[in-house]
This record gives C-alpha cells, sequence and structure tokens, in this order.
C-alpha cells in the first residue's frame, strides 16, 4: 500500500488524501472522518484549533491513535471487532458509524490527544539499521561500539543486539529471543561480530517502555490491521521490561553535540544513527546535526547510519545511509531491506 501526504488543503483533503481509495480499516475510516469533518460533525468538534496545522502534523493519525487507546482500555468494546490486532474479524467498511459513535462521549480526550506527536518505535527498522551497523564496524575494524540514536521514541531499537534475525544464509543474535525478524534483508549482508558497549538516545518526548501508559503509547500508534508489526512490538516492549535503555529528554542537535563533545575509549567506533526522524526537525535542527557529526570525526572513529525518506518522500520509500552512501532501499516499517548491488 502507498501512503502518500497532502501539502495543504483542508483537513478533510488530507484525511482523504493520505490513504486514497485503501479498503484498509484506516482507509474507510479517514473517509468516513472526512466527511464528518465536511458536514460539521463530532471531528470538526475534536479537531478544532487543528485546521491550520501543517500536513506533517498528521492530525489524522492522531486522531485515530487516541480512538485506539480507548480500544486498548477496554472503553470502546463495540469497536474491538473491527480491530485485527485484538482478534476482530469485521468488515472494514463497516467501521465508521461506529467510531462516530465511540468518538461523542469522548470529544475532551480526543481533543488533548491531538497534542501527543505519532510514535511507534518501529523495531522493523532495526533489521536495515543492522545492514548500517555492519558495514561500519567492517569498515572500521573495531568490535565494540557506542550507539547514539537521536529521535529514539522509547529506545526500542537500541535493544538491536537482543533480537534475532534470519535471512538467507546467515542468522544473527541470541537463538532464544522473544523478537524474530526474518527474511526482511535482500542481498549480500557478511554479519559482523560486535559488542554494544555503551547505548543512549534522546527524544523530545521520550516513552517509558516499562510502564503501562508507555506501552499503550506506542501500541496505539501501529495501526490494528498491521498484525505482524504488533506481534514484534509486543516482542521488543518484552525484552525492553528487562532490559531498560537510558533516553533523555533533549532536542536532537543539542544532545548530539554532548554526547559528541568527548571521544570514547580506545578501540571503541561511535555510531550514530537514526530512523525516520528527518521529517518532523526544522531544516536547522538536521544542518545542526550533520555539522555536529561531522566536527566530532575529527576527535574519534564515527560513523552515521541513517534510514531516512529520501529527496522523493515517502512515495518512494526510505533509504539506508552510511555516512550519506546509499546502502540499501528501505520499506516504510524497515523491510524489506534491498541492498544497493557494490560496484
Amino acid at each position: 500500500m502507498t501512503v502518500t501526504f497532502d501539502n495543504g488543503g483542508t483537513l478533510a483533503e488530507r484525511f482523504r488524501a493520505h490513504m486514497g481509495h485503501s479498503p484498509t480499516l484506516y482507509g474507510h475510516a479517514m473517509r468516513g472522518m472526512a466527511d464528518d469533518w465536511e458536514a460539521g460533525g463530532v471531528v470538526r468538534e475534536i479537531c478544532r484549533d487543528w485546521e491550520s496545522a501543517p500536513a506533517g502534523a498528521v492530525v489524522q493519525l492522531r486522531l485515530l491513535a487516541g480512538v485506539f487507546r480507548l480500544v486498548l482500555r477496554g472503553e470502546a468494546p463495540q469497536l474491538e471487532p473491527y480491530y485485527a490486532c485484538l482478534g476482530g474479524q469485521a468488515a472494514p467498511e463497516g467501521v465508521w458509524p461506529v467510531m462516530r459513535e465511540v468518538m461523542a462521549p469522548h470529544v475532551p480526550e480526543l481533543s488533548a490527544g491531538l497534542a501527543v506527536p505519532p510514535q511507534t518505535n518501529e523495531v522493523g527498522r532495526s533489521s536495515a539499521l543492522l545492514v548500517g551497523l555492519f558495514e561500519a564496524v567492517r569498515r572500521s575494524g573495531l568490535r565494540s561500539v557506542r550507539l547514539l540514536e537521536p529521535g529514539a521514541s522509547a529506545g526500542l531499537n537500541l535493544l538491536v543486539d537482543d533480537f534475532r534475525f534470519e535471512n538467507r544464509g546467515w542468522t544473527h543474535g541470541p537463538a532464544g529471543s522473544p523478537l524474530v525478524l526474518r527474511d526482511g534483508i535482500h542481498g549480500d549482508v557478511v554479519p559482523q561480530e560486535l559488542s554494544i558497549v555503551e547505548r543512549r538516545g534522546c527524544d523530545l518526548e521520550p516513552v517509558d517502555a516499562t510502564t503501562e501508559e508507555g506501552r499503550l503509547h506506542l501500541t496505539s500508534f501501529v495501526w490494528p490491521f498491521h498484525v505482524e508489526r504488533h506481534e514484534r512490538l509486543r516482542a521488543a516492549l518484552a525484552i525492553a521490561a528487562t532490559h531498560p535503555v537510558t533516553i533523555d529528554r533533549a532536542h536532537a542537535a543539542e544532545w548530539v553535540e554532548g554526547q559528541l563533545a568527548h571521544a570514547p575509549a580506545d578501540g571503541v567506533l561511535t555510531v550514530v544513527w537514526q530512523s525516520i526522524t528527518r521529517m518532523y526537525w526544522p531544516p536547522e535542527e538536521t544542518a545542526r546535526v550533520e555539522r555536529a557529526v561531522a566536527q566530532a570525526r575529527t576527535r574519534m572513529l564515527l560513523a552515521h547510519v541513517a534510514m531516512e525518506y529520501g529527496p522523493g518522500g515517502g512515495r518512494e520509500g526510505a533509504e539506508l545511509t552510511l555516512d550519506g552512501e546509499v546502502l540499501a532501499h528501505v520499506g516504510d516499517h524497515g523491510t524489506p531491506v534491498t541492498l544497493v548491488p557494490r560496484a
């Protein structure tokens, strides 16, 4: 499914543009939301004061996540039959009248929830990031890694060495891991032995994955008909419960500058990695992060791994880069990872 984003227009136009004519649950929901907004219904009431929000705020996803949180807390049992991740099998075309009924008595909560930015902390992206990490280790010759992630949300991807990866001809990670990512990487990969000796992240709104509220927050932003993604998230949350990571509340650039102010111990490779963060950063933030990385290279051995949308935006998927060099093309949720053939 291709997701496109309108650059402007009314909220109703943006709702319709997001998923086009998608037959999925959220496709039907967004078209219903658009009609209701235009009719001055409950969606117009919830979204009051958000009409001028930039398209990148994806108001529609914030609202749908707010509704999902009601479902997850057991406050909207009439919607559960439509949510496949909860075992529901109802036809999605019937969801909108039921969803509108659920929204009506929860206007204040759903309106307040629009202030919560989307955060899925998609662990499927660790497949792409791992490929970049392997290549950074191979090129540097160092096996000990200090891993730093701006825009880390709950920091689940910082636990990459606790995940199990199984692909044709190779495996990586503990065999008994609750999270197994299979057959998501296509191309010639040579796994590297490595040890993450330090890991840390930052986010403007860090999520504590060890709390019920944090788990609810992350779950609500994963589309309910993406059952496999929910299975991955549950497994990653189980790992995070016993392997918590430190996520600082900070702006990306300031935090990266602070973390890179001092070199690690001898023999340790510093890796700054990020995934689908640039679309949320102002241009000056991105430039400042890149400048901090470039300046730090004079003081330490450093690699910058990024999974970000290219010039064409989300329409063409994401690119995995290592120090600006494109290594692979990547799906929105981290797979498939298709390596670029080497010359």
